[in-house]
């Protein structure tokens, strides 16, 4: 049997004739960067998402930027944040001159480790931008209170977890600002880059609205330098076709999650561990496994593909050198790298599907 690790082909054909009219209709108007397109969809997702504000930008990493740069961060300006996740995270802070602090993870959540913060708050220090990695969102109780005592900034980084849930309270809706992103391979993927920006405060908002053309209000009069952030009419569009079936497929990405929680019980990886007062998207399901490239590559040599998130943490990578990190000096992020494997879970995937990779992640353990 062949399983792919995602098929995005599976997804398209369902909504197919849906998007092709949309796009067509952003075509005849010829509205194609910003328009009525990412307008209508902006509303739509600020409610889905529950915030005042929703900002469409060009990337989820463009958001993160355009966040940094509406909170005044600066060259020699400190922000925390975590070294197990994507490189823009950490990217945007050192583009605009600024340091990444990492701390270390969680071992059973992936997810930031709260209690190693405040030893790492000092004079310099302006932000914290923790990532709800995988789907499920930071411990965002105990990361509020450090930053309301020490009067920093937060920057929730939800690229991988528009939906998912704490306390009732759906991400981005905890610090100043969330950053999303919709890369094609995300829950809610656009047909190319895409991003937004969701806040409650409005005066932070209308400063990202000018930042994200150029810094410019209004039009050839600019206030301060920016950027081009703009989302696309196309993308736009399309996203606005998506959403309304958002929640039905992350809702299926949890009941298959469910199915390799139950097949893998008692085994000898780790499943994920989702946190009683979270609702996860399951961006992706990643179990810790030992002899974790080797398993690699027995599912393929089995039909079936899988991906590592990450294979190296961002303090030992060659770009933060300069930082003076070293091999263990996080090494709760630092095991993980080498150990963590993400399975197939998306939506269309099959019951089928699912128990043959659960089994022949059993079958390399020397399991029936």
């Amino acid at each position: 049997m062949q399983v792919p690790f995602l098929d995005l082909k599976a997804q398209y054909t369902g909504i197919k004739d849906q998007v092709l009219k949309a796009i067509s209709q952003v075509c005849e108007s010829q509205q194609l960067c910003l328009g009525p397109a990412v307008e209508r969809f902006e509303k739509e997702i600020a409610g889905y998402c529950q915030s005042k504000f929703a900002i469409g930008v060009s990337s989820g990493s463009d958001a993160l930027l355009v966040c940094l740069m509406a909170l005044d961060i600066r060259p020699g300006d400190e922000v925390i944040t975590t070294p197990f996740t994507f490189f823009a995270t950490a990217g945007a802070v050192a583009r605009l001159g600024g340091k990444p602090v990492f701390v270390d993870v969680q071992a059973d959540s992936y997810n930031i480790d709260p209690a190693a913060m405040e030893a790492k708050i000092n004079s310099k220090t302006r932000a914290i931008i923790p990532v709800h990695l995988f789907g499920q969102i930071a411990r965002m109780k105990p990361i509020m209170d450090i930053a309301r005592r020490h009067k920093l900034a937060v920057i929730e980084d939800a690229c991988q977890s528009i939906g998912a849930v704490q306390d009732g309270v759906k991400c981005g809706n905890f610090g100043d600002c969330g950053c999303f992103s919709f890369y094609p391979t995300k829950n809610l993927g656009a047909f190319g880059d895409g991003g937004l920006v969701t806040t409650n405060d409005q005066k932070l908002a209308e400063k990202i609205l000018v930042l994200r053309d150029h810094g410019q209000s209004p039009r050839y009069f600019y206030k301060m330098i920016g950027g081009n952030f703009r989302l696309d009419g196309l993308q736009g569009a399309v996203l606005s076709v998506k959403l309304p079936h958002l929640e039905g497929w992350s809702q299926k990405r949890r009941e298959n999650a469910a199915v390799y929680d139950k097949l893998l019980a008692g085994s000898p990886v780790q499943i994920p561990k989702i946190d009683s007062n979270n609702i996860s998207i399951y961006h992706q399901y990643t179990i810790v496994a030992p002899r974790r490239d080797e398993l690699q590559k027995f599912l393929l040599d089995n039909g079936v593909s899988s991906s590592v998130f990450y294979p190296k943490p961002l303090h030992l990578q060659e770009c933060f050198k300069e930082l003076g990190y070293k091999q263990g000096d996080l090494p709760v992020a630092e095991r993980l790298c080498s150990s963590v494997l993400s399975l197939p879970v998306y939506p269309e995937l099959s019951r089928e599907q699912i128990e043959y990779v659960a089994e022949t992640v059993l079958k390399f353990y020397g399991r029936n």
